[in-house]
């Protein structure tokens, strides 16, 4: 019952990204701007409460640091301080990308349409297998 549930929900995402003048759920809206203080809290908060980069500090940083090249405290934070660069550089690439990516799509409708009715086929596509799957 519940891969018929999953599949109808697809199906009905397909038909929004599908139908004469529809839009897609994941289209770009307006929404009201935040506060880069709130989001930039928001963001912090979030990676400071996964647990998931304490893990990764802890299991790989410590292959990487020799007592013998003295303080294993200052080598922690150089290792720990060029991840971050690394991190922050790369991120903003990736951000400028997409922003101009996004700028090229929008400016062209057409693209949309497109963008659409791919999505709308693949997530029927997806339904109608997983609704096949679900007889098994």
């Amino acid at each position: 019952a519940l891969r018929f549930s999953g599949a109808l929900y697809l199906l009905y995402l397909a038909w929004q990204a599908l139908k004469p003048g529809g839009r897609s759920p994941f289209a770009v809206r307006d929404l009201p701007a935040d506060n880069h203080r709130k989001l930039f809290t928001m963001g912090f908060l979030t990676n400071l409460a996964n647990p998931k980069i304490a893990m990764m500090f802890l299991s790989l940083l410590p292959q990487f640091i020799t007592p013998d090249h003295g303080s294993v405290l200052m080598q922690s934070l150089v290792l720990g301080v060029t991840q971050i660069v690394i991190s922050l550089t790369v991120n903003a690439i990736f951000i400028t990308t997409a922003g101009q990516v996004s700028t090229f799509l929008l400016a062209r409708p057409s693209w949309q349409r497109l963008q659409r009715w791919l999505m709308g086929t693949v997530l029927a596509g997806m339904a109608v297998k997983l609704a096949l799957d679900a007889r098994k």
